[in-house]
């Protein structure tokens, strides 16, 4: 029973935040139609032309993905690890509502086509690790970090950015040709 709560509790955190990202969208979409996005036609069509430099693409995803990953875990280790998993878990949330919104807005239903094209495969593993991450601050001292924890964060993660890396793109290109 208390596993159901502590997962009631972690979704209680991400959906206000999602919410909230609509609305902000809704609210201020006469300014998202006044200047280009990455969800405008010319974007998408520059980035289905350009080659994208699979090495230089994954320097740069070891920066942006592990800096926010090392962060959290750093965090889970201290006292603030229930507020920092529910900061994370509400900015998430914000971020997800933010993006689907601004692509239906833009593109339509195809917008929501190409967000789950522009999260897949690297999601189905970063999910998992962050989730495990997320569930050791919410429950700790019940839960403790071990070695198996420690392999399979940093497995799933390392997976995740080399699927982004050199899977993903050819997926957008392909999605983007298909529209």
């Amino acid at each position: 029973m208390k596993v159901f709560q502590s997962r009631k509790q972690m979704f209680a955190f991400f959906m206000p935040g999602f919410l909230f990202g609509i609305l902000y969208v809704n609210l201020t979409a006469q300014n998202t139609f006044t200047s280009p996005g990455i969800f405008s036609e010319s974007f998408l069509r520059q980035y289905e032309a350009a080659e994208v430099a699979a090495g230089i693409y994954l320097l740069y995803l070891i920066r942006v993905r592990v800096f926010p990953f090392l962060m959290l875990i750093g965090l889970s280790f201290t006292r603030v690890r229930k507020f920092s998993a529910g900061a994370f878990l509400a900015w998430t949330g914000l971020s997800c509502g933010i993006i689907l919104s601004m692509a239906v807005m833009e593109m339509g239903i195809k917008g929501i086509f190409f967000c789950v094209v522009g999260v897949l495969p690297q999601f189905l593993l970063y999910i998992p690790s962050y989730v495990v991450v997320l569930w050791y601050c919410w429950i700790y001292p019940q839960n403790k970090w071990n070695r198996e924890k420690t392999v399979f964060v940093v497995g799933t993660m390392l997976g995740g950015i080399l699927l982004e890396a050199y899977v993903n793109p050819t997926l957008v290109k392909g999605m983007l040709g298909m529209f």
